[in-house]
């Protein structure tokens, strides 16, 4: 069987998840997808996927063999679409990714927006309170915010975001305004696992640097749970700035203990390193950094 085909079918069945929806999405017949895995397989001498009834799974070599498949076959398209005079025109499938609330509040309407400029691109916004393997789940670009481990990702940062308490004002009337971390122990707390994971806050001044342990009265693992319980007047909890900027001007929300803040976490747009970058993924760069750093300024506190 021909190698280019093996790798396109190898590539299709990780994209879809199955070796059925693979050849369907390549109107090719079940059989003949099988065939072209097992050719594959013979050919290198490894095996490239584990299959059980539920589910498919890469082995070791499995992921090295895809990111090379992916590369060759980017550079094909890119050859292709070169030779024919495309290349400058962005087009095909966009798959983005970024956290749950940050997906809603910012990626999405930038993601519309970019649609409207370049009408020949259809796209896919990925909204996941979890570390998407790009490569793995054929994502083209995320939105990351906090520091970057070292990887081979390529970066671009387009802002910083805040971690940072506020309360509803009627239960700091109640309650009152906490002048140090250590009054939190006095206050109903709101637990958000996504920003404060071991239920403990390390802070910071000018001079000294400290820790708090906090006890939440709630404790949930999203942000929109945690931003209705504080706007119902439950407690104080923490969240990151962009979450929480409309209600702070619109005084629904007030920031407190503002001089005990951590330093700002950056945010970047990631992507694989690749040779070559194809016409869409430039484009949505391009489009998307200005308006995100932009977007961020104004979503600060």
């Amino acid at each position: 069987m021909d190698r280019l085909l093996e790798m396109e079918v190898f590539d299709a069945v990780n994209n879809t998840g199955s070796f059925a929806r693979a050849a369907e999405r390549l109107r090719m017949s079940p059989p003949a997808v099988t065939r072209a895995i097992a050719s594959l397989e013979q050919r290198l001498g490894v095996v490239l996927l584990t299959r059980t009834t539920r589910r498919l799974s890469l082995t070791d070599a499995g992921s090295r063999f895809l990111e090379s498949t992916r590369r060759l076959l980017s550079e094909i398209e890119f050859a292709e679409r070169e030779a024919i005079g495309e290349t400058g025109v962005p087009q095909g499938h966009l798959t983005i990714t970024a956290s749950e609330m940050f997906g809603r509040l910012v990626l999405t309407p930038l993601v519309r927006a970019f649609q409207n400029a370049h009408p020949r691109i259809t796209a896919s916004v990925i909204s996941l309170d979890r570390v998407v393997n790009l490569v793995d789940e054929a994502v083209d670009v995320a939105v990351r915010i906090g520091e970057l481990p070292d990887s081979s990702l390529v970066t671009r940062r387009v802002g910083e975001v805040r971690r940072i308490f506020f309360a509803s004002p009627g239960y700091l009337a109640w309650r009152g305004h906490p002048s140090h971390p250590v009054d939190l122990k006095s206050h109903a707390m709101i637990g958000f696992t996504g920003v404060m994971p071991n239920r403990e806050w390390h802070y910071k001044t000018k001079d000294a640097k400290g820790h708090v342990a906090i006890n939440p009265r709630l404790e949930v693992n999203d942000a929109v749970s945690a931003l209705d319980a504080a706007l119902a007047g439950d407690g104080i909890t923490m969240a990151l700035s962009y979450m929480v900027a409309d209600h702070v001007r619109q005084k629904k929300l007030v920031t407190v203990l503002e001089d005990f803040l951590p330093d700002p976490v950056p945010v970047h747009l990631v992507y694989p390193r690749n040779r070559l970058i194809a016409p869409k993924l430039r484009a949505f760069l391009d489009f998307a950094a200005p308006r995100l750093q932009a977007e961020l300024t104004r979503l600060s506190i």
